[in-house]
């Protein structure tokens, strides 16, 4: 049985997470610029510095979107008063019993947001993600341990980081160079997408989706940093959502879909099997814990994402197959919503 917070903390979080999206919007510098790339529709902030013209990337375009823009006059004058409310509602959160997070990786993840990676496309997967369904689903973790994790990844798509054009304000070395991060050396030493901070061992990893049979490393042109290629990664971070981070005002950043995450997380249990039989039984656990809140709160969403990844070919079938015939639970739970 899911154990679920309060309906006041619920709505509290969606509460501050509306806050920090009107956020976003609030310090434009100049005009909401609608621009058309590759089919999709982005938005960003036209400004002129002297001579000459620069764009600042907004979002993807949507009706939430374009209704904080037709109101980013407002927002801007709200400022001070909606960062008080922020800082009220994170408190209430706290005391609802929600998990925040130190203050090393609060820290770290802000100056991440403040930098533009989140607002650029940069999704955080792994248990760091997990941990913020709790917010977004409403749910309690009965089993803490689902949840702890000390290494931030990071992943975006090679090809959105492109079509963007425009690049974090501050380099991801100079960011994590301030928290003590120092690049971890790969075999071609020209490429660095992971970082460990020398006082605590904390790793940060940058990882984008490999649509090639190789998992080499590529280049992430809006973070300036390379990132290790993975199959499976463009079905999860496939129209992220946002998520609210329970430190100081809140920090807004990406997270996956619920119900992709749950299914991935069967299929990349299978890929860990003889490297690091502890990550994928924790791997299964977590998609054990969100199958169950998903099947009761969201089913359709839930039964859509199986489906979906069933459908992409005999390798997902075979990872999927293998998963839910240790967890059979889960196939019984996924089985009933057809």
């Amino acid at each position: 049985m899911i154990a679920h917070h309060s309906a006041v903390a619920h709505a509290a979080y969606h509460d501050l997470l509306r806050l920090l999206l009107d956020e976003q919007v609030s310090d434009l510098r100049g005009t909401p610029t609608r621009v058309e790339r590759t089919g999709k529709i982005y938005w960003y902030d036209t400004y002129r510095i002297g001579s000459s013209v620069h764009k600042r990337y907004i979002g993807e375009d949507s009706d939430a979107l374009r209704d904080r823009l037709s109101r980013h006059r407002e927002l801007a004058r709200q400022i001070q008063q909606r960062r008080k409310e922020c800082a009220r509602l994170v408190r209430i959160l706290r005391a609802e019993g929600f998990m925040g997070v130190d203050g090393g990786t609060g820290s770290l993840l802000a100056a991440m947001a403040k930098a533009g990676v989140f607002r650029l496309g940069g999704t955080i997967v792994g248990t760091h993600a997990f941990r913020l369904y709790e917010g977004e689903l409403g749910i309690r973790f009965s089993f803490e341990q689902l949840a702890q994790t000390g290494d931030i990844d990071i992943a975006s798509f090679e090809r959105l980081s492109l079509a963007l054009e425009d690049v974090t304000s501050s380099s991801m070395h100079e960011v994590f160079s301030g928290f003590d991060f120092e690049p971890v050396a790969a075999l071609d030493k020209s490429k660095v997408w992971r970082w460990q901070q020398s006082r605590s061992n904390q790793i940060i990893e940058f990882l984008t989706p490999s649509f090639d049979a190789e998992e080499d490393v590529r280049h992430l042109a809006a973070f300036g940093v390379d990132a290790q290629a993975l199959h499976h990664l463009n079905y999860l971070i496939a129209a992220p959502i946002s998520a609210a981070v329970l430190y100081r005002q809140g920090v807004l950043v990406q997270i996956p879909r619920p119900e992709r995450f749950a299914i991935h997380k069967l299929i990349v249990s299978q890929r860990r099997i003889g490297r690091d039989s502890l990550k994928s039984r924790k791997d299964l656990l977590q998609a054990e814990f969100l199958v169950s809140a998903l099947a009761e709160d969201r089913p359709h969403d839930l039964h859509e994402a199986f489906l979906e990844a069933l459908a992409r070919g005999p390798k997902w079938r075979t990872h999927i197959e293998a998963a839910l015939a240790k967890v059979p639970d889960v196939r019984s739970k996924l089985e009933a919503l057809g």
